[in-house]
C-alpha cells in the first residue's frame, strides 16, 4: 500500500522530509534528544545546502527548529514561507545580547528546538563561537549534536551533550564527535576549538558568550 502525504505518520511535512531524503539519496542516523526543548548544533556548517537538509531532516524527525537567519531572507515575497519554515530574523549590523535573548526565548516556550551554527558562516574559521553553548547552559536545556555528513549521504542526532560547565571538557567531548564528519565544502570546516581571548575559557562557571561578530561570504543559492 503506498504513502500519500495525507495518510503518513506525522503529517505532511515528515513526508515531505522523507521524500526529499530519499530523491536525494541520503539517510537518517540516531535520534533527537527525549528533553521537550534543546539547542542544536547544526555543523558542519559549509555551505547553503545545509538548510535544506536541516529542514528535510527536522521533518523526517517531526521536530520544528527554530533558526535564527538574516533579515534579507525575510523579505517579500519569501518571507511568510521562511517563517513557516521556523526562521527568525535576526539584525547581524547590531551587538545585541543574542544568548540572553534566547535564553528568555525558551522560558517562554521550554518546547523551543534551536539550531544554532557554532562557525557562524559559511567560510572556514579557526574556531567555533560559544553562544549555543552558553543558550543552553543558561536555558538548562540539551545540546543536541546534530549533523551532515556528505561524504557518507547521512544526517541526524548523535548523543546529547549536557553542559558542565567546563567548555573545554565539553569541546573536547563535540570535538570527537564531530572530527570525522564531512561538510560539502571540507576546506571550510571550521575548527573545534574557542577563539583565543574569549572570557568563556577563562571562566567556564558563568561567563557570556562571545558576540564578536564575523564577516559573512556570500555564496550563491543552492541549485537543482
Amino acid at each position: 500500500m503506498s504513502t500519500s502525504p495525507s495518510t503518513s505518520p506525522g503529517g505532511f511535512k515528515a513526508w515531505l522530509g522523507r521524500f526529499t531524503l530519499k530523491v536525494l539519496g541520503w539517510k537518517s542516523e540516531g535520534s533527537p534528544p527525549e528533553a521537550p526543548g534543546y539547542v542544536i548544533i547544526a555543523a558542519p556548517h559549509t555551505s547553503n545546502w545545509d538548510l535544506i537538509f536541516l529542514l528535510a531532516f527536522a521533518f523526517r524527525f517531526g521536530i520544528k527548529i527554530s533558526w535564527m537567519g538574516k533579515q534579507s531572507l525575510f523579505r517579500p515575497p519569501f518571507g511568510g514561507f521562511m517563517r513557516w519554515l521556523g526562521g527568525v530574523p535576526v539584525d547581524r549590523s547590531a551587538r545585541h545580547d543574542m544568548v540572553q535573548q534566547m535564553i528568555a526565548a525558551f522560558g517562554l516556550d521550554p518546547t523551543l528546538k534551536l539550531a544554532v551554527p557554532p562557525s557562524g558562516t559559511r567560510g572556514f574559521q579557526p574556531f567555533w563561537k560559544t553562544g549555543f553553548y552558553h543558550i543552553a547552559r543558561g536555558a538548562q536545556v540539551p545540546v543536541a549534536t546534530g549533523f551532515l555528513d556528505y561524504q557518507r549521504k547521512a544526517g541526524g542526532f548523535g548523543p546529547p551533550l549536557i553542559p558542565s560547565g567546563d567548555i573545554e571538557a565539553d569541546m573536547a567531548i563535540l570535538r570527537a564527535f564531530y572530527g570525522p564528519i564531512q561538510g560539502k565544502y571540507p576546506r571550510n570546516t571550521n575548527t573545534i576549538q574557542i577563539r583565543p581571548g574569549d572570557p568563556a575559557a577563562a571562566a567556564p562557571e558563568g561567563a557570556k558568550a562571545d558576540q564578536t561578530q564575523s564577516a559573512e561570504r556570500e555564496d550563491q543559492a543552492p541549485k537543482a
